[in-house]
């Protein structure tokens, strides 16, 4: 589900993105973001927290990423996309990991999970994650933005893939940026 704000109406289209070769899906939404707050102010220990506590409860895997390139709006779902291949988040054995991609210059992100996380849990998280980002952004509350997302999605998939006795932490837990 792609879900995109422009001039305060709320536009849904379908939209499924290929992570490398799997059904994925992604959200992508419009926030007033400034640019320079939105990097100064995201605190990177409470993200990297908010990620621990997350996966602590599943097997699946959250990362954040955080690009400070000027994105067009029909490009950050194809952008998180790739960097979600290129974070070698495909290569999970359940394939339940989510990323959360932001580009503040852009005034956009995306939300994107692999083929194992759609399949159980269909467009319904990315609107209730997009529309929480979303409205923590507007408010200026960033780090609170990112962390509402990793909460929303460790929920999600703590559900769905619960922790294992063998579970192993597959992928960083750190915010990534470019």
């Amino acid at each position: 589900m792609v879900v995109s704000e422009e001039e305060g109406e709320e536009e849904v289209s379908a939209a499924v993105v290929e992570a490398s070769g799997a059904e994925g899906q992604a959200a992508a939404g419009k926030a007033k973001m400034n640019a320079q707050h939105f990097l100064k102010q995201l605190d990177d220990s409470e993200i990297v927290r908010a990620i621990n506590d997350a996966e602590s409860k599943t097997s699946g895997e959250i990362r954040v990423f955080i690009t400070d390139r000027q994105i067009g709006a029909d490009d950050v779902v194809s952008r998180a996309a790739s960097r979600f291949e290129k974070l070698g988040m495909t290569a999970t054995r359940d394939r339940n990991a989510v990323l959360l991609y932001f580009a503040p210059r852009s005034h956009q992100f995306a939300i994107v999970g692999d083929k194992g996380v759609h399949e159980k849990l269909g467009d319904i998280l990315w609107q209730e994650v997009a529309s929480m980002i979303r409205g923590k952004l507007r408010d200026g509350r960033f780090t609170e933005a990112v962390v509402v997302g990793i909460k929303i999605a460790g929920d999600a998939l703590a559900r769905h893939f619960p922790r294992r006795f063998d579970d192993r932490d597959e992928l960083p837990n750190e915010v990534e940026r470019e």
